[in-house]
């Protein structure tokens, strides 16, 4: 199972990249109207890259080295609406994808290591209850398939608008 999870963690940039890629260039900042249904935040296409590598470096590296050194942590709970409002625009696509693959290398690095004691450390994820490393690796796996279907929403919602002949001019950025 460890080594699944691993390379299901590991596979996930590529991933990424590829349904990235579906999305018109154009649409890069499309904001859907509604947004009910999204499977994942509400973040347009390159904002989900930008949430998935703030996430990896500001969540989940935080999360592993502190379950890790310390004994059964609180871990925080990220608002990422927040953290993405503090931060403003950012660069571009191929940026954030770069970053996040550096970042998950590191997460792999560091996970690829550990011993069954080490991922049994316990912590408690606030909103979320107890987890162990092994469980915040398969957190880390599910908050990735959340992205992979957003950006997947996503598109399906830029083909609607754009196959329509009265796609409001709002809908893109």
């Amino acid at each position: 199972m460890q080594d699944s999870l691993l390379a299901a963690l590991a596979r996930f940039p590529q991933e990424l990249r590829a349904h990235y890629a579906l999305i018109p260039t154009v649409h890069a900042r499309f904001r859907p109207d509604p947004w009910d249904g999204i499977p994942s935040e509400r973040f347009d296409p390159l904002g989900q890259l930008w949430h998935v590598r703030d996430i990896e470096l500001e969540g989940y590296h935080v999360r592993f080295r502190r379950t890790l050194e310390e004994d059964a942590p609180v871990l925080a709970d990220i608002d990422s609406y927040a953290l993405a409002e503090g931060r403003g625009t950012r660069g571009p696509a191929e940026l954030a994808l770069a970053e996040f693959e550096a970042a998950r290398a590191q997460t792999i690095a560091m996970l690829a290591s550990l011993t069954p004691e080490q991922l049994a450390r316990p912590a408690m994820f606030e909103g979320f209850g107890p987890v162990t490393v092994r469980g915040l690796m398969h957190l880390l796996c599910s908050h990735d398939h959340q992205h992979l279907s957003g950006l997947q929403w996503l598109a399906c919602r830029i083909d609607a608008a754009t196959s329509r002949n009265d796609a409001p001019e709002r809908r893109t950025a």
